[in-house]
């Protein structure tokens, strides 16, 4: 697959359509394989069923792949790129990397799905320039409809039993105008107006509504932390004030805050923080600590809204 990469283009980012285990294998192992045999490092990044699939498949060679659960590392698929492909990625820089990555599986909820569209439409800026190759398994036979689709137009490159091809369709600019779509907060949800003078009053004013909505401990102490980040950039970063906004929705408490900012980078607590760098950690951070990110952003404000499970 890495010759259908656009001329000068190292990074390949395909889309794989396999429908049951055996076409899963067939694309997913002889890509592993053919790293393998290029002494090229390889990792798995998938829900543990086909974890283990992969595992039993490559027998003693399992041992040479890199696997991680998407489950959890990805469970937010805002973190997906810091923590699982650029984690991996970053430290084998000297040679092709290959990458199996399965965001979108059957199982996804439909909150979480427009972030899994559009992390997979970032990936192709993200990585614009790697030497690099990141295949995603699409279960056509269990997908929505409408998965398969956005798929062709996140994915400069579709791969199924007829082998691989350009998509026709590929688009990511016209899937993230898409996704960044404004966000409707249920008309009872607790709000707090806060400014700089006000920021750990706002605090407490989240965290004493979380908890009545019935979150404790460890997860209290996230969402506390990811409130402070979140309404402290407003303050420093978009006009010095802004609307929080807490409320429950099914097992997980969800936090927004909103003020008069325009973020306009789309990769913005998407990527892994230098080691020199001083400061702008605050969105990565509520990035990995939070179960979901929603972002829309525009000329007129920014919101952004964080789920958090309860316990």
């Amino acid at each position: 697959m890495t010759g259908t990469a656009p001329p000068g283009e190292p990074f390949v980012h395909p889309a794989l359509f396999y429908r049951g285990d055996r076409e899963y294998l067939e694309g997913t192992v002889c890509f592993l394989r053919d790293g393998m045999a290029a002494a090229e490092p390889v990792a798995v990044a998938a829900p543990p069923a086909r974890l283990e699939l992969i595992r039993a498949a490559l027998g003693t060679d399992a041992a040479e792949v890199h696997f991680v659960d998407m489950t959890r590392a990805g469970r937010n698929p805002g973190r997906i790129i810091s923590s699982v492909l650029r984690a991996f990625a970053d430290r084998r820089t000297d040679r092709h990397v290959r990458i199996v990555g399965e965001p979108v599986w059957p199982g996804r909820t439909a909150t979480e799905y427009p972030a899994c569209v559009q992390h997979e439409a970032l990936i192709n800026t993200a990585f614009r320039g790697r030497d690099l190759t990141i295949l995603c398994p699409y279960d056509a036979a269990s997908l929505p409809p409408n998965a398969i689709t956005d798929a062709h137009a996140t994915h400069p490159v579709v791969v199924d039993g007829q082998g691989p091809r350009a998509s026709a369709a590929y688009d990511p600019d016209r899937v993230l105008a898409r996704c960044n779509a404004p966000l409707r907060h249920p008309p009872g949800a607790a709000t707090a107006r806060f400014g700089a003078e006000s920021l750990p009053t706002v605090r407490d004013f989240a965290l004493r509504e979380s908890r009545a909505l019935g979150m404790s401990g460890v997860r209290l102490q996230d969402l506390g932390l990811v409130v402070a980040e979140l309404t402290t950039n407003s303050v420093v970063h978009a006009g010095g004030s802004g609307t929080l906004r807490v409320w429950a929705e099914s097992e997980q408490i969800v936090c927004e805050v909103r003020d008069e900012g325009h973020l306009t980078d789309p990769l913005a607590g998407r990527r892994p923080a230098r080691p020199e760098q001083i400061g702008g950690r605050g969105l990565l951070l509520v990035h990995h600590v939070s179960d979901l990110v929603r972002v829309h952003t525009g000329e007129g404000g920014t919101t952004i809204r964080c789920y958090l499970d309860r316990d």
